[in-house]
């Protein structure tokens, strides 16, 4: 038997290796394709490589200042907003951008997918390691039950007040900071709450119940991710447009506008200004503009 295994042996070594297979061809169609920073090639259905923006980075933090005054959590999010918008963008500065907003270039506060995604997986990876060093729960679903109980106020629902109160329970694991200052923390983390309801709020009364919560706090739920219309095109997530003298930016599905009394070049002009003050626009048709951009 001994020599019989010793003769095999030479054979088998000597045998010509085995082609790859049509499928491991398909796979590997990308490896030869090279797409820069904040893009991925994937393949499409003729197997040809293509270049696309990338659906999303990691979570890490190495925040960095962008050439546009926007701060991002790491590279990848500069080079992935840099294709999405099609400009140019390059770092400054390690950290975050100083917070200085000029009068001609306001952006309105926005909380990105990118931003959404990340608070989703930070509360999601707490409560994982919750579950597993405690004895008495058994899965994450019967902790995000105990959770919900001891937040509801007794309507056997969540409203973003209630959920920003169910974040404070770890403030330290989830290390919530997005920005220099507080105040834009504060603000972010709640248009960041309004964002993961409206992620599985199913019946769009800005409120959770048990099924909806669970479902927005489990990883294996993976909702329609919207984007943003203007006019005759579908616009990714950070795109901006302008209305008069206010940028509008495209987050999480919504436009996003800024409210400010246009001047300067944006005033009416001098053939125009008979009747002007019926042109001027209150909070109120502000809002409904805004809303129309939306409904589209």
């Amino acid at each position: 038997m001994l020599t019989v295994s010793v003769l095999l042996l030479p054979l088998l070594l000597s045998s010509p290796p085995v082609s790859s297979s049509p499928l491991a061809k398909d796979q590997s169609v990308c490896a030869r394709t090279f797409c820069g920073a904040g893009r991925e090639c994937v393949s499409t259905d003729r197997g040809e490589p293509v270049c696309r923006c990338l659906q999303r980075c990691d979570v890490t933090e190495h925040w960095v200042c962008g050439s546009n005054g926007r701060s991002y959590r790491n590279h990848c999010e500069l080079h992935r907003d840099a294709c999405i918008t099609q400009t140019k963008i390059h770092v400054e500065h390690r950290g975050h951008c100083l917070e200085k907003p000029t009068k001609t270039d306001v952006s309105p506060i926005v909380c990105f997918l990118s931003d959404r995604d990340w608070l989703r997986e930070r509360v999601i990876q707490w409560l994982q390691e919750e579950v597993e060093s405690a004895s008495n729960v058994s899965s994450a679903n019967d902790l995000l039950q105990t959770y919900f109980k001891t937040y509801d106020n007794g309507d056997s629902e969540l409203d973003s007040k209630e959920f920003l109160s169910f974040l404070k329970h770890n403030e330290t694991a989830l290390n919530l900071t997005y920005s220099n200052t507080l105040e834009t923390n504060l603000l972010l983390r709640s248009l960041c709450v309004d964002a993961l309801i409206e992620l599985s709020d199913e019946n769009a009364d800005w409120k959770l119940s048990l099924t909806e919560f669970i479902n927005c706090l489990t990883s294996t739920y993976h909702p329609y991710e919207r984007k943003c219309a203007l006019e005759d095109e579908v616009l990714e997530d950070g795109a901006e447009t302008q209305m008069e003298c206010n940028k509008c930016v495209c987050a999480c599905g919504n436009w996003v506008c800024t409210a400010l009394t246009c001047t300067g070049e944006h005033q009416v002009e001098e053939n125009d200004k008979e009747g002007a003050e019926e042109e001027e626009m209150t909070e109120e048709e502000w809002s409904r503009r805004v809303a129309e951009l939306n409904a589209l």
